[in-house]
């Protein structure tokens, strides 16, 4: 037998001859781990039987008085493995248990050391309990994009995607594990025969999932979070998601392991869940449960729907994933979900700008940064795809297989992005909602306004606010959200009480606006 440790910080499958990794991943140093990276443990075991089934595995790592049980996996070709993302720095030992000899009582021990450059670790909740933020703290400003089979093209095609991400504004790709159109990859489990129904529920196909892994890898070097999607409606004609209880939960618990110690997942539950009519919502509950138990790091968790909400209160839903056309046409909306949640809420699907003759895609993209905006001043985030495709059709367009993006959102969404990541962290509110002010920001020191649509040609200086605290001054920037311009407005905006309720400079009541759509004001404390 042969027990080999090391610390996994990129590799697997190459994505054709020009995605040449990069260097400072290529090569991890032997015995230490950093924080938050996989020290990942491989063993020789028995390859006979079904060992999906007939071996278990899994270890307890201890560092200080702290033990966290982590499952294995089979990988195929007699080898297991345990992958483990150590939380803290410092001296970890770690002891496995199983039912087969040859993987039980192996021990070892390896050093946790500091984070790299870039190395923020994993995405959480803030403590505020409405936005994201990176373990050691730094904010996560969600500016998603979806392409649901991406990770199952071929090589090149993978190739173009990861080089689009590269240079655009996307930190979160939503991603399904069961494919859902036309790819290369489409047999995540043993194939018995011919017909696309003919697989084997309790034998997985490791090349499948350690190609499917590498994408994962690939986007976390791009800084890019992975939203794995489980399960999806789509699939009728091989049945991916039609399993019994017991095939379900085994498939669950075999991503975890496989997955969960990679800091840049996140866990979706299924696409348009109640699309799914083989399971019912005491059968999610279920396999949320699963998922929890089989997942010691602690993954974000979601579901999204096509009509019927889940419970997002639910104590097993971290965020909100939301499918709604129209709950971002403006910011009061929006709010609303939140303050209903009580959770962070990302509107995955807003609607996709597109060519389609489909109601779901075919946004300009005017109406798919709209979106974005209203989301951002309701206190909430929103998701992008699109489908364009000169056949109109959806499988063949960045939401269906990735490649290239050919629409005129993106660079808009990237100067957002780079107006959220210079506000406030770990992200901005809605300012009295029910009073119509549409604003959002951190009262007396940091307010958005967006105008969207409309082309106003000034705005009356005045913010909700009452006492000494309220009466601040602030320098006001027009930004232009479509051009992506910022100009600041000359001089200082000194407030004092209008009424009982609002502040505003009496010198000057008013701020100048170009009479154009997309529009937006920035106000920051002096």
């Amino acid at each position: 037998m042969t027990v080999s440790r090391r610390t996994v910080l990129a590799g697997g499958v190459a994505i054709g001859a020009s995605a040449a990794m990069p260097a400072a991943l290529a090569a991890a140093p032997t015995g230490d781990c950093e924080r938050w990276g996989i020290h990942e443990i491989a063993l020789d075991g028995p390859g006979r039987g079904n060992p999906f089934d007939d071996v278990t595995l899994e270890a307890v790592f201890e560092s200080g008085g702290r033990q966290i049980r982590v499952p294995g996996f089979y990988d195929g070709d007699g080898v297991y493995r345990i992958r483990f993302s150590p939380p803290d720095t410092g001296a970890w030992v770690w002891r496995t248990a199983s039912n087969a000899p040859a993987l039980d009582n192996r021990s070892g021990r390896f050093a946790c050391i500091a984070p790299r450059a870039g190395n923020h670790g994993p995405v959480r909740v803030s403590k505020d309990g409405y936005h994201f933020v990176h373990a050691d703290g730094t904010p996560f400003r969600q500016i998603g994009t979806t392409s649901y089979s991406w990770a199952l093209q071929s090589d090149a095609k993978c190739a173009e995607t990861l080089a689009t991400l590269k240079g655009g504004p996307f930190n979160k790709m939503r991603m399904l594990v069961f494919p859902n159109v036309p790819s290369v990859a489409t047999d995540p489990f043993v194939r018995t025969g011919a017909a696309l129904d003919a697989w084997d529920p309790t034998r997985f196909d490791p090349a499948y999932f350690r190609r499917f892994e590498d994408r994962i890898r690939r986007l976390g070097a791009l800084g890019i979070e992975a939203d794995v999607i489980l399960f999806h409606p789509y699939d009728e004609k091989r049945g991916y998601s039609d399993m019994k209880r017991a095939d379900d939960a085994r498939y669950i618990r075999y991503v975890a392991a496989r997955f969960g110690a990679f800091r840049n997942v996140w866990w979706s539950m299924a696409n348009e869940y109640d699309n799914i009519k083989t399971k019912t919502m005491a059968d999610w509950d279920h396999l949320f449960g699963v998922l929890v138990a089989a997942d010691p790091h602690d993954r974000l968790r979601s579901i999204h729907q096509i009509n019927t909400y889940y419970d997002h209160r639910k104590p097993w839903i971290t965020h909100a994933s939301v499918q709604n056309g129209a709950a971002v046409l403006d910011d009061l909306r929006a709010e609303l979900h939140r303050a209903m949640t009580l959770k962070p809420v990302v509107f995955d699907e807003v609607v996709y700008e597109g060519n389609s003759t489909k109601r779901w895609g075919s946004l300009t993209g005017q109406e798919m940064v709209q979106r974005f905006w209203h989301g951002l001043i309701g206190g909430t985030y929103v998701g992008h795809s699109e489908t364009f495709d000169p056949d109109q059709n959806a499988d063949r367009s960045w939401l269906g297989q990735g490649g290239r993006l050919v629409g005129t959102s993106a660079p808009r969404l990237k100067f957002l992005r780079e107006i959220m990541e210079d506000g406030p962290a770990p992200g901005i509110d809605a300012i009295q909602p029910w009073w119509n002010y549409h604003l959002a920001g951190i009262p007396n020191a940091y307010y958005l306004k967006y105008f969207g649509s409309e082309s106003p040609t000034e705005w009356r200086v005045a913010l909700p606010g009452r006492g000494p605290a309220a009466a601040q001054r602030y320098r006001i920037d027009v930004i232009d959200t479509w051009n992506m311009t910022i100009s600041p407005v000359a001089g200082v905006f000194a407030m004092s009480q209008l009424n009982d309720y609002d502040v505003h400079d009496p010198a000057r009541p008013t701020v100048a606006l170009p009479g154009r759509q997309w529009m937006a004001l920035r106000l920051r404390k002096v």
